[in-house]
């Protein structure tokens, strides 16, 4: 009996480990093999196990990966969140315990229905079940798309299948390719690691297929500040002024520049605290042929707050008015950190989700692209970046540039910010459109339209980044067609796959 429950433990506890290793394949890390022996093992664990035990098995491999690749959300939530340490371990443990759901029901629904060691559940039901449920760790409670294993191949072949169907395709071929590799495994007949070897290949061939055309006469030049300011001063009063002198002053030196651009929240201030110092900064940059983009705090006439994109300068006719200033407003807030969810029960009961900061209003899902001297850019405002959908909806014929502002000060020395710049490089690589990434303290860079890093700076240093960048036109055909092709499959795929189950079960 005690032998028998030893025996029940390891494999749950061989996932937490085969899940923490996933984390590798990521930044900065980018072993990326790694993302398709992890999912390959987790299918192994999961061979001739009941529903209840995958769930279990499925569960564990994503406290293995959550607790290890999302570890620098306890890095804002310990030194920035104002908690008690034990308040912050808790709310940390509760968060990996609730993204773990997500494989303990992949483990289950595959063990459940399609028990049979057959090719239609590694190659049919594996890799679309685990698509599904990355989906909904994508959609439920407004989201936490991160660690999709798709991101992972930004530096392998399978990357060049980005501009077809995302980052959602590749994470399907990562899960198509493991189960070959599991099912081959356990029948010992390699015949079909011909469908990776295949993937691969096909991958290879698609870095010729050029989807949209660089416009190297309509190129711009960049200047990107990064201000280091200290998260914990930030918001200090005292502050106030030398951050944003430090930034007029990093401006000032880079005239030459068509389109000069702060971070997220660069301005450590409501917008309408402001109005002459804006103003003076719009005639400044006009009077230079240069143009302004930045991150602002923001409030309208129904006391709502925003956290917004405001451009200044630039060719445009209209001055800075307050009322008519061309800017972009944050849709995708942060829970706790820009609200909080079921704030009618939590906000009584504790006081530490009265965070700072933590009461903003969404702006619209689709909004006008920033103009600034003559370049459109898609706007996407920190953890905006992470929801593919809603930058491609953005993102029109007429833009020229995805623009991201962002401030990963909150996650200090950590790996959050390097997978950040890897999910920015894969909106890139999907879109067709260089990425132009502005932050307060790193990974501030600028990307072509293959989400190749052309240039970045130092993380936790003062400086300016300073870029030619070269616009594109025309449509991938994921920009096009979005993720609806993928969901047509999905149906198709998983009515098929239940199908032949049947079929193998009489």
């Amino acid at each position: 009996m005690n032998n028998n429950f030893t025996h029940r433990l390891m494999r749950p506890l061989a996932a937490a480990f085969v899940g923490a290793l996933t984390t590798l394949s990521f930044a900065p890390y980018q072993i990326w093999p790694l993302a398709f022996i992890s999912p390959a093992l987790l299918l192994l664990l999961l061979h001739k196990q009941s529903a209840k035990q995958g769930a279990w098995i499925g569960y564990l491999w994503g406290i293995g990966q959550f607790a290890t690749g999302i570890s620098w959300v306890h890095v804002s939530i310990d030194t920035f969140g104002g908690m008690p340490k034990i308040a912050s371990i808790f709310l940390m443990v509760l968060l990996v315990a609730y993204l773990a759901i997500y494989s303990a029901l992949f483990g289950w629904v595959l063990n459940r229905y399609f028990q049979t060691n057959s090719r239609t559940r590694v190659l049919l039901a594996a890799p679309i079940l685990w698509l599904i449920f990355d989906w909904l760790r994508g959609w439920v409670m407004t989201g936490f798309p991160w660690l999709w294993l798709g991101y992972s191949q930004i530096e392998s072949p399978l990357a060049n299948f980005a501009p077809l169907g995302g980052v959602e395709l590749l994470t399907l071929l990562v899960l198509v390719c493991s189960g070959c590799l599991a099912y081959s495994f356990i029948n010992k007949s390699w015949s079909l690691l011909i469908i990776p070897a295949v993937i691969f290949a096909t991958g290879y061939g698609l870095r010729s297929a050029h989807w949209v055309t660089p416009q190297a006469d309509r190129s711009t030049k960049v200047a990107l500040i990064q201000g280091n300011i200290e998260q914990a001063l930030k918001w200090v009063p005292s502050h106030r002024w030398p951050t944003i002198m430090k930034y007029t002053d990093l401006s000032r030196e880079n005239w030459d520049a068509d389109i000069i651009i702060w971070p997220e929240a660069a301005v450590p201030a409501f917008e309408y605290e402001l109005p002459s110092y804006l103003k003076s900064l719009d005639e400044l940059a006009r009077a230079n042929n240069s143009g302004i983009i930045l991150g602002i705090l923001n409030q309208d006439e129904n006391k709502a707050f925003y956290n917004s994109v405001l451009a200044l300068g630039g060719t445009s006719n209209t001055a800075y008015q307050y009322e008519t200033a061309r800017r972009y407003n944050k849709h995708h807030l942060l829970p706790f950190g820009e609200f909080v969810p079921f704030e009618e029960i939590l906000r009584p009961i504790a006081p530490f989700f009265n965070l700072p900061m933590s009461s903003f209003s969404r702006g619209s899902y689709i909004q006008p692209n920033i103009d600034v001297n003559g370049h459109k850019f898609a706007s996407a405002l920190c953890y905006e970046i992470i929801f593919n959908e809603q930058v491609r909806e953005n993102v029109n014929e007429d833009t020229d540039f995805i623009l991201t502002l962002s401030n990963d000060a909150w996650f200090g020395k950590s790996i959050g910010p390097l997978q950040h710049m890897e999910i920015a490089r894969m909106r890139a690589l999907e879109m067709g459109k260089p990425v132009v990434r502005s932050t307060n303290n790193g990974v501030t860079a600028v990307t072509d339209y293959r989400g190749n890093i052309i240039k970045q700076i130092p993380q936790f240093e003062t400086g300016v980044l300073k870029a030619e960048v070269i616009p594109t036109r025309g449509q991938t055909p994921y920009h096009k067609f979005g993720s609806w092709p993928l969901y047509l499959w999905v149906v198709f795929g998983l009515t098929l796959g239940l199908i032949l189950q049947r079929k193998n079960h009489h």
